[in-house]
């Protein structure tokens, strides 16, 4: 074999192991979560437009619309101050018995939790950067009954949010 085709077959098997480590790479991004997110992957790809201000149904998915920050209506303070220039909502959620939730999003925003008019800290926290579709998910302990979700410090308008117990 020539000196040149010798050279394109070390590329194209180069090219090859390259994109199977990037395949495999994307896969266990997603295995980086401490828990599985495979039910917020299906959710997501069918996650009904939302405006800010709605009710979060536990075990769906909402393709959540975001307003300026400032302009949220946040109930308290997020716990972390938005920046300049990012957004948020609020919505609220009406929690199950047994009083545990599971909130993931599509992309980078903080979640603060308030149930009878107080700040409820999480409960568990797995963030992955290499998960397509999917940024962060927290865990909430709370009592059943009616909540307030919100969300700020997101870059972009729109953020899909998945609420779930957790498995």
């Amino acid at each position: 074999m020539g000196s040149l085709a010798m050279k394109k077959v070390v590329i194209s098997l180069f090219a090859l192991l390259a994109g199977a480590s990037l395949a495999m790479a994307e896969d266990a991004g997603c295995e980086a979560f401490k828990w599985p997110v495979a039910r917020e992957q299906a959710l997501f790809t069918a996650a009904p437009a939302t405006p800010a201000g709605a009710e979060l149904a536990v075990g769906a998915a909402a393709d959540l619309a975001l307003v300026p920050a400032e302009k949220a209506g946040f109930t308290l303070p997020p716990e972390r101050a938005p920046a300049q220039g990012t957004f948020g909502a609020v919505a609220s959620v009406d929690v199950p018995a047994g009083g545990a939730i599971q909130i993931s999003l599509s992309g980078e925003a903080w979640i603060d939790v308030i149930q009878d008019g107080k700040a409820i800290k999480s409960a568990g926290y797995s963030g992955v950067k290499t998960c397509p579709g999917i940024r962060k998910s927290v865990r909430f302990k709370l009592a059943a009954g009616p909540a307030i979700v919100q969300f700020s410090g997101a870059k972009k308008a729109e953020l899909k949010v998945a609420v779930l117990t957790p498995e």
